[in-house]
């Protein structure tokens, strides 16, 4: 009988130093028991170290029997590794997406970091100084690889990964002076024109858990210490369900999905 739904674990923000091995081995153990995809969205490493990815890497290969799919964060790019950083979770057998998009169990994965600018009317402009219009134009780089990846999605089902947030509702509870850092509504644009079920993200450690775009769809802050703040007694992560033989054979690509279902929080 075909898989009727395909439950994802989404986590970011795991900041692995070189002092973590064997820390979370834990939490993919239990990934395995809980999830069909583990989602992971970005700042994997804290220095963006290849020491600290090869103890990610370890941890990965022992420990989770299910497909990853990643993207990278800022912290995985402070050192300049970050090409080492991706080759080696590659090498691994994860899926680090940057612009790409991937099918697993028929839902197809589109990815990209992202990148800080600000929300709405607060989203800085390309005007004035030359450095200023590098900083946004790397904001808008960004969006087009997000746009790129979704418009090349041909499932019914659809899941957006990012490491800087779409939106400003999941970074409520940071100081406000940081919400331009957090991410920026120009990687919004994107996600209204080509919908999905789910997006998910990280970066904002104090944020909040959800929001919605402006089209209605769900936005999730998985940051790994957001989550053990929220739910201390639980793995930090959360499940979600897409269903997919079931309804899905009657959707086209080009229908709005239905929001992902959450299962539980860890």
């Amino acid at each position: 009988m075909a898989q009727q739904a395909v439950r994802l674990a989404a986590v970011g923000d795991l900041h692995v130093k070189k002092t973590s091995q064997g820390t979370l081995a834990p939490l993919f153990a239990s990934v395995n028991d809980r999830a069909d995809v583990l989602l992971l969205c970005g700042d994997l490493t804290d220095y963006g170290l290849p020491e600290e990815t090869q103890i990610l890497v370890k941890e990965l290969v022992s420990t989770v029997r299910v497909p990853i799919v990643a993207v990278l964060g800022n912290h995985d790019f402070e050192s300049g590794h970050q090409g080492d950083v991706c080759r080696m979770l590659t090498d691994a057998g994860v899926k680090v997406l940057d612009g790409e998009a991937v099918e697993i169990a028929g839902i197809g994965f589109a990815g990209v970091k992202g990148f800080p600018g600000g929300f709405g009317r607060g989203t800085l402009g390309a005007w004035g100084e030359p450095g200023v219009k590098q900083f946004v134009q790397y904001a808008i780089d960004e969006a087009m690889k997000l746009e790129s990846a979704l418009a090349r999605l041909r499932t019914a089902q659809r899941v957006a990964l990012l490491h800087y947030s779409p939106i400003r509702d999941t970074v409520e509870g940071e100081p406000h002076e940081i919400f331009p850092y957090l991410g920026t509504s120009r990687l919004e644009e994107p996600l209204n024109r080509y919908p999905v079920n789910v997006v998910f993200h990280g970066h904002a450690h104090h944020g909040a858990l959800e929001g919605r775009t402006a089209k209605g769809t769900p936005v999730f802050n998985v940051a790994m210490p957001l989550l053990l703040q929220k739910f201390p007694d639980r793995p930090p992560f959360r499940v979600f369900e897409i269903p997919t033989a079931s309804g899905a054979a009657q959707r086209r690509p080009d229908d709005a999905p239905e929001p992902a279902r959450v299962l539980e929080n860890g």
